[in-house]
């Protein structure tokens, strides 16, 4: 039974969520956002998607099996409907995936990347789909669990336009569509027929709070019920007024990114004024800065316990991830002297950049990074903008080190997109302005992800991790804690490491 459905007991409950999402199109193939995934999940459903470890789970989809290297069988749930009470079938699948990968154009079609591969979509039968890929795609499950199945249309694909003007979403959904206004609010009605059973809240309403002290407050006078994205800093307050707090380690991290490419980068020079050459392409003065740098003051002091000091791109635990990478308080004895040993005794100076406002305690944790190298010599200056300034200017090379996250369905996405060497065929690099390149750590994470998925992959995406992280190309700081309150009309809520916010999640008091 999934989290927030409480089979046929129905229960004449409202639900009412404040939340920063805005849902700026009612497209669910439009965008792959945050905002899109949560708020449309409530209509729309995967054949697979994520459990609260980031495993793959069966959805419309049942079970799964690979035919040969190329070719995947899927079989599709049996009596599961549409809202307006058509039966999913086979042909549903092949016209979402169609939809996607043929109709849907740049700037749209943001959910390519998970269909470029798809050779072909046929149906035996009503109920089973083989996916012919073009290559070998061992993880193709999980690449397909953020792909919304939409109900065929005879007449062709639907546009994004129609979608948007007017045409009611049909889903496969724990709650149908009733309204929408773009980027203020959405309300949905619940479907008493979801072959999950029936959904915990008769109505639930989503308003757009974009200000967390905003929805803090909404929160406080009970003109609503749950509200994401808390302020550790109001955590406090809330509880101190009846009000409930959950909160996980979100499947990402933030971190600080190197120029490890260019021999000399901006803004770096010595302590008398006078440019220098990059330093940050000796790995010896990554590992001082890395083990100059106290997370867990950042995590305990900034993100009041909020947060997790990070060692690798996903909390640990998660699947991909390595046991063995562990936070070390910091070494500044032992920072001075690798600095020394690598020609830099007198330190140096550097911009330290970051968006202000983007991410929990990313302002702040430029900061108290600057107090820590300092401590051994290195004199940080932090520049913080707009994130779309920051990104501009980082996308132009114009710092030398940067602060930085990155979240995905997997980890294997973080870490080819930030540290696999920039290759356009092979995807990799899009994320990893520095130009750091690790033949050996490419060839390892290829291999690892060309592997069926499960306990061996995972081990061996684990000791790719292991092996780029002793090479200290970035320095992870934390992964930060989705923080979600609640009154008392809310039992209980999970919340999902990839930030989420529906009504699946929330269980109704006394249930």
């Amino acid at each position: 039974m999934s989290v927030g459905m409480i089979g046929n007991a129905a229960i004449a409950e409202d639900l009412r969520i404040g939340t920063q999402f805005k849902l700026m199109t009612l497209d669910p193939h439009y965008a792959d956002l945050g905002e899109t995934n949560s708020l449309l999940s409530h209509v729309y459903e995967h054949l697979v998607t994520q459990d609260t470890q980031m495993n793959a789970k069966p959805q419309l989809a049942t079970s799964w099996q690979r035919l040969s290297e190329t070719k995947w069988e899927f079989k599709l749930r049996e009596g599961v409907t549409f809202h307006d009470g058509s039966p999913f079938t086979a042909e549903d699948v092949i016209y979402s995936i169609e939809r996607i990968r043929d109709f849907l154009k740049p700037p749209s079609g943001g959910y390519q990347s998970y269909t470029q591969a798809i050779k072909s979509v046929t149906a035996p039968n009503s109920l089973t789909v083989v996916i012919e890929t073009t290559g070998d795609i061992p993880t193709l499950p999980l690449m397909l669990s953020p792909v919304f199945i939409m109900k065929h249309e005879a007449n062709g694909f639907v546009t994004t336009g129609e979608l948007n003007a007017g045409t009611t979403p049909v889903g496969t959904g724990p709650y149908r569509f009733e309204s929408w206004q773009s980027g203020e609010g959405l309300v949905l009605t619940r479907n008493d027929v979801h072959w999950g059973g029936t959904p915990a809240w008769t109505k639930v309403t989503f308003r757009v709070i974009e200000s967390p002290a905003a929805r803090v407050a909404a929160l406080t006078t009970s003109d609503i019920d749950l509200a994401d994205y808390i302020p550790a800093r109001d955590v406090e307050g809330l509880k101190q007024r009846g009000k409930k707090v959950e909160s996980t380690a979100a499947a990402r991290s933030n971190f600080l990114q190197f120029d490890v490419s260019r021999e000399n980068a901006p803004s770096v020079t010595d302590q008398s004024g006078k440019a220098i050459a990059n330093p940050f392409r000796d790995k010896r003065v990554r590992k001082a800065l890395t083990i100059a740098t106290d997370r867990a003051f950042i995590t305990d002091k900034i993100l009041l316990g909020y947060g997790t000091a990070a060692a690798q791109l996903f909390p640990a635990g998660l699947a991909g991830t390595s046991a063995n990478l562990k936070v070390a308080p910091p070494d500044y004895e032992k920072a001075k002297a690798l600095l020394a040993e690598a020609g830099y005794p007198d330190g140096f100076k550097v911009v330290l950049a970051g968006p202000g406002g983007r991410y929990p305690g990313d302002s702040e944790s430029l900061q108290s990074i600057t107090q820590n190298w300092a401590r051994i010599g290195v004199s940080a200056q932090p520049v913080v903008a707009p994130f779309s300034v920051f990104a501009t200017k980082r996308s132009n090379g114009e710092y030398p080190v940067w602060y930085g996250g990155c979240s995905g369905e997997a980890v294997t996405f973080c870490l080819g997109a930030l540290l696999g060497t920039q290759n356009e065929e092979a995807g990799t690099g899009s994320l990893n302005y520095g130009k750091y390149s690790n033949p050996s750590f490419d060839e390892k994470l290829i291999k690892a992800m060309n592997m069926e998925d499960g306990p061996d992959r995972d081990g061996a995406i684990a000791k790719a991790t292991e092996l780029v992280m002793a090479d200290y190309p970035m320095l992870p700081l934390y992964h930060f804690h989705l923080i979600v309150g609640h009154g008392q009309k809310v039992g209980a809520y999970t919340v999902h490491p990839r930030g989420w916010t529906t009504a699946m999640q929330a269980v109704p008091s006394g249930k």
